[in-house]
């Protein structure tokens, strides 16, 4: 078997893209989307036609909601070519708005459900930020299930458990960008703080018994993926899942479920002093957020002058 077969024996192989004829090949149970990821795609001539029918078929609309109708037809495709769910991002402008954010979700779930699209079948992506978990919290009630991204710290993933968001999206790509480009090292393997900061939640949560899933995100090279092999689910772009699937080295399940964490862990209450106190504390963290929340907020601004110049 090459290393993606064997990775799908210990893990739930996510497709990250939203270029929805590439999932096929990989056949991953879900996939997930961003801004930057639709924004790269409507770019792209086989994508075209999806943008043009959201202006169309919308000319009374917002912009803001005909990018709701864009997001929705991209994940209604992908839904086609996967078993699982797709996740859906809320506008990044929303990250520090809970009452806007759930009413953005609940929007997007309503198109969902007008296009015969079962609620179980979407994740509603929203940041991290303390705002955004609290939103989290509301529609996880209301049977919205929610991803967490934007996600760097251990208190963002204990904080998004104790909501119940259903599933966390840690990155470890940009964790590592970080220290490499602070310390000057070019971490391999275990050492990578990334992968370190995944291993770390994902114990924390098995130690403690959180229902909420794992699933590590945003990966520079394949050794990272392989760290994390028994990881509830990865999310992997094209380009890493076809070195995975050509590659046929041995892979070895490196997380387990009942497995032990070699440090030890003990509990942290989470309380919203706490967490903007501990958030604060860890300078990767904020930065990595905050500039996340730029990024997005930027590519969504870029997708609106697009529609802007259709209409």
């Amino acid at each position: 078997m090459n290393q993606l077969e064997q990775l799908k024996q210990y893990t739930t192989v996510v497709a990250d893209t939203g270029d929805f004829q590439a999932i096929q090949q990989y056949t991953p149970r879900d996939a997930t989307t961003n801004p930057s990821l639709i924004l790269k795609a409507v770019q792209k001539d086989e994508y075209k036609p999806l943008l043009e029918k959201a202006v169309r078929d919308n000319m009374d609309a917002s912009t803001g909601e005909v990018i709701d109708h864009l997001l929705v037809a991209f994940g209604k495709q992908i839904l086609r070519v996967i078993p699982g769910r797709v996740s859906t991002e809320i506008d990044a402008a929303l990250s520090f708005n809970t009452a806007a954010s759930v009413a953005k979700g609940r929007e997007l779930i309503k198109l969902y459900e007008k296009n015969g699209i079962d609620r179980e079948r979407v994740l509603i992506k929203m940041a991290s930020t303390w705002e955004g978990i609290r939103a989290s919290e509301i529609l996880e009630k209301e049977g919205i299930h929610t991803n967490m991204t934007l996600l760097f710290s251990l208190p963002q993933a204990i904080a998004c458990a104790e909501a119940g968001a259903k599933l966390i999206s840690p990155f470890v790509g940009r964790i590592y960008d970080w220290y490499k480009k602070s310390t000057g090292i070019d971490y391999q393997g275990a050492e990578d703080p990334g992968v370190q900061s995944v291993k770390r939640i994902y114990n924390y949560y098995r130690k403690f018994g959180y229902n909420t899933e794992v699933m590590g995100a945003s990966f520079r090279n394949t050794s990272q993926i392989l760290e994390l092999a028994g990881c509830d689910l990865l999310t992997i772009s094209p380009d890493l899942l076809q070195k995975l699937a050509d590659t046929t080295g041995p892979v070895e399940r490196k997380l387990s479920p009942d497995g032990s964490s070699s440090a030890p862990i003990g509990k942290i209450a989470i309380d919203e002093p706490t967490f903007r106190f501990m958030f604060n504390e860890d300078q990767m963290a904020t930065e990595k957020t905050a500039e996340g929340i730029r990024a997005f907020v930027a590519d969504t601004a870029k997708l609106k002058q697009i529609i802007s110049g259709m209409r």
